[in-house]
């Protein structure tokens, strides 16, 4: 998947989940991003680019990369 697809998508999920409050947010949003993408996703979005992440998106991105068997 193309990883300006992939950074499309964690900012609108980032973006859906804002009004929970910042740490709430990144903190789903992480989740999301573990449970619900493919490995193959998660990879591409850790490797990438992060410049075009919204800042919820890019914290939890940074979380994610965080996790055991993630990064």
């Amino acid at each position: 998947m193309d990883l300006s697809r992939l950074t499309y998508m964690a900012n609108q999920i980032a973006r859906n989940l804002a009004a929970q409050g910042e740490a709430q947010a990144i903190d789903l949003t992480m989740q999301h991003l573990r449970d619900f993408w493919d490995p193959r996703m998660r990879a591409a979005i850790l490797a990438g680019d992060r410049a075009g992440l919204d800042p919820i998106a890019r914290a939890a991105v940074e979380r994610l990369e965080g996790l055991p068997g993630q990064g």
